[in-house]
Formats: C-alpha cells, sequence, structure tokens
C-alpha cells in the first residue's frame, strides 16, 4: 500500500517513544525511572471527576456543539477576565480535544503549501510536524543558554521573509521550563505587528510559574497584539487533566469559525463528560491547582540542586512547567559518548533512568528531565546518573 507522503515525513514523538521504551523494561521486572512524561502526578481534583460523574448520571453523554459547549466557554471567558484581563466572546473560542488538537485545526485552518512558521528551539516536538502536515515550513531560530533559551526580537527579525506566516511563542516553555516578561513579549510583539505575523502563544502551563513569577500573556499588552494573537491553553496541566483531553483557541472570530468546522469534519466534538469536568475545574475551588504548583516547585528547587552536583552537567534554572533542560554535551564526553543521544541511552539502559534526548526538541546537547514525580524518586534518579557519570569517568 502506497502511504501518504505527508505523513512519511512525520517523526515519532520522542517524549511518547522514551515513555513506551521505559514501560517496555519495567514489564521485564527493570526498575526504572521515568522521567521522560510530560504530565503531572497527581491525580485530578475530587471535585471534577464528581462533575463529570453527575453529568454522566444525569445523560450528560450526547453531541454537543462542535466547537464545545456554551457554558464551557463562558467559564474559559470569565478565566481570561481574571487571570489576563482578556475580554472575549464565544465566538473567539473553539473547545478542542486537548490542546494539541487546537493546535492542529489552527495549522490545517491557517498554512497553504509554503508558507512559514518561525519556531524558536529548543521547541516542544509537535509545533515542526504539525506545520508540515498542513504544507508548512518550520523555520528553527536557534536560541541557547546566553539568552535563557528565548528568541531575541534581533533573531525573529533575521528569520522573517515574504513567507512568514505566523510565530509560536511557548511561555512557560517545554522543555525549557523559560518564561518570558512583559518587556520580551511586547518586543517581539511590535515586530509581528510591523509585518503582520500571526501570533501562536501556547499558554498550558500558565499556572506553573515559581520564585514568585507572574504569567503575561502577549494578547493582553494591546488591543493591537490581541488581535493578532491565537492563544493556546488547557486543562491538562493546571488540573493534572491529561487524560481528559480538553483544550481551546482563543482567537479571531472569523479564524476560529473554520477552525470549528474542521473539528466538525473531523471529531465532531470533544468528549462531554470532559467538557462538563473543565467547567467545573475552572469554575470550583482552585486548592488544588495552588497545592500542585507548591510542590513542583519544591521539586524544583531540591532536583535542581542534585543535578548540578553531576560532572557535566549545566542548567539554568526555569520559572515554569515540570522541567529542567540541562546541557549534558560534556558529561557525554566524560563518559566515552559521541553524542548525547547515546548518552541518553546508556543511561536508560545501564542507570535505569529514562530521559528524552534533546534532539527530538530541536537542541541535541542537551535532555529534557521531567520533575513531575515524588521527592524521593528524582532524589535516586539523581544518585543513578550522578553514579553512573562518575563511574564512567573512572573506568576510562
Amino acid at each position: 500500500m502506497e502511504l501518504a507522503n505527508r505523513i512519511k515525513t512525520l517523526a515519532p514523538s520522542a517524549t511518547l517513544a522514551i515513555t513506551a521504551l521505559a514501560n517496555e523494561l519495567k514489564g521485564k521486572g527493570i526498575d526504572v525511572i521515568g522521567l521522560g512524561v510530560g504530565e503531572p502526578d497527581f491525580n485530578t481534583p475530587e471535585h471534577i471527576i464528581e462533575a463529570a460523574y453527575q453529568a454522566m448520571k444525569e445523560g450528560k453523554t450526547k453531541y454537543t456543539p462542535s466547537g464545545g459547549l456554551l457554558a464551557l466557554k463562558q467559564a474559559i471567558i470569565e478565566k481570561f477576565a481574571k487571570d489576563q484581563g482578556l475580554s472575549y466572546e464565544p465566538s473567539n473560542l473553539i473547545v478542542t480535544d486537548g490542546a494539541k488538537h487546537a493546535l492542529y485545526l489552527l495549522f490545517q485552518t491557517l498554512i497553504n503549501d509554503g508558507d512559514e512558521v518561525i519556531i524558536p528551539a529548543p521547541y516542544w516536538v509537535t509545533y515542526p510536524e504539525q506545520v508540515k502536515l498542513a504544507g508548512g515550513v518550520p523555520v528553527i531560530v536557534e536560541t541557547d543558554e546566553t539568552t535563557k533559551f528565548k528568541l531575541t526580537p534581533e533573531k525573529l527579525q533575521r528569520a522573517i521573509t515574504n513567507k512568514t506566516k505566523a510565530l509560536i511563542i511557548n511561555s512557560p516553555s517545554n522543555p525549557t521550563g523559560m518564561t518570558y516578561s512583559r518587556d520580551e513579549l511586547a518586543a517581539l510583539g511590535e515586530i509581528c505587528l510591523l509585518h503582520d505575523i500571526l501570533i501562536v502563544s501556547d499558554e498550558i502551563y500558565e499556572k506553573l510559574i515559581y520564585d514568585e513569577e507572574q504569567h503575561v500573556s502577549i494578547a493582553q499588552l494591546s488591543k493591537e497584539l490581541k488581535s493578532q494573537t491565537v492563544i493556546i491553553n488547557g486543562v491538562s496541566k493546571s488540573h493534572a487533566m491529561t487524560g481528559w483531553r480538553i483544550g481551546y483557541a482563543a482567537g479571531d472570530k472569523a479564524l476560529i469559525k473554520q477552525m470549528t468546522s474542521l473539528a466538525s469534519q473531523s471529531t465532531s466534538n470533544p468528549a462531554t463528560p470532559s467538557q462538563y469536568a473543565a467547567i467545573a475545574a475552572y469554575r470550583g475551588s482552585q486548592k488544588s491547582v495552588e497545592e500542585m504548583k507548591l510542590q513542583f516547585e519544591k521539586r524544583l528547587n531540591l532536583f535542581y540542586e542534585k543535578l548540578m552536583e553531576i560532572p557535566g552537567f549545566s542548567c539554568v534554572k526555569p520559572h515554569g512547567a515540570f522541567y529542567l533542560f540541562p546541557n549534558v554535551k560534556e558529561a557525554a564526553k566524560l563518559t566515552g559518548y559521541d553524542t548525547v543521544d547515546k548518552f541518553a541511552e546508556a543511561l536508560l539502559s545501564e542507570a535505569h533512568v529514562a530521559v528524552v534526548p534533546g534532539t527530538g526538541f530541536g537542541s541535541p546537547d542537551y535532555i529534557r528531565l521531567s520533575y513531575a514525580t515524588s521527592e524521593d524518586i528524582l532524589v535516586e534518579a539523581a544518585a543513578r546518573i550522578k553514579n553512573f557519570v562518575e563511574t564512567k569517568m573512572t573506568s576510562r
């Protein structure tokens, strides 16, 4: 069977691949510590589960509008008003099967063959693949520790061509955990307005920001930037609801209308009980969100300190999400590996710690480690990695 050309260039998710391999080893009885998964280890709060259960008991298990329940859109509108001071109408919103689906619908609706989308690296593994699936060209702009992995106005300006259609901003970032300040966003936004570039602002980690930093959406900086921005968000990370698959996009009404038409011909609508759960997530108590954030901050401080004791590791301490993204090129060299990918493979096969190589994020000298697990496990993981590196160094 001859497959479609579009699927032949699709790269598998690096994060899902490493998790599958770790699970395979666990299935053989090997004690593997998995630091590859990108989801909170907390269960969904009880009041959210109860809301879905009650909805199902009441017969709310049928189709909904393709763009999502009006009640959920209203809850999202209330959230935007409270958190960012942004005003939206239901027609500015589409509820989707997770934030990833919102991005997919956006690119399929927006991108024509050959259109360019600027993506700062390190990037979430899905961005360039979805752009390519839409016929677009991912324009990767490298960043590094010197700018805390953030895109500068100068680099953005140099990357723009007459084919540039959009810029992706992810703050807080997966995989680096870095956040953009108001001034940094304003400088990027000014350039986007000048060149009429759509801003795709992925804010899925907005509730997970530490060290008293505040989340800023580029859409809240001005009326002009709001009209030029599509915000992508959801309840997966903020409310420990990854498996419920509820995300959303907020933006221009005409664009959202066409995204909704595409959804109607692909998924019909997001799962109905999940939508009622998301309403409870936004309108119910936010105590669990704050508690989860405090736990993640404690883990960050602990794990960062332990990793910095490992020879050959260097890392810019992040302010958000639940990832560390250390540069381990020197550690790989010290242990006799010519690439970080091989170093990561050895960590899994010999130290039994699963990490995600930075290659999938566009930064091959790094690895991503998730601290969405208990403090005891993080301490053990750091000890295994340190012992692995020091043992290899001694034996060389």
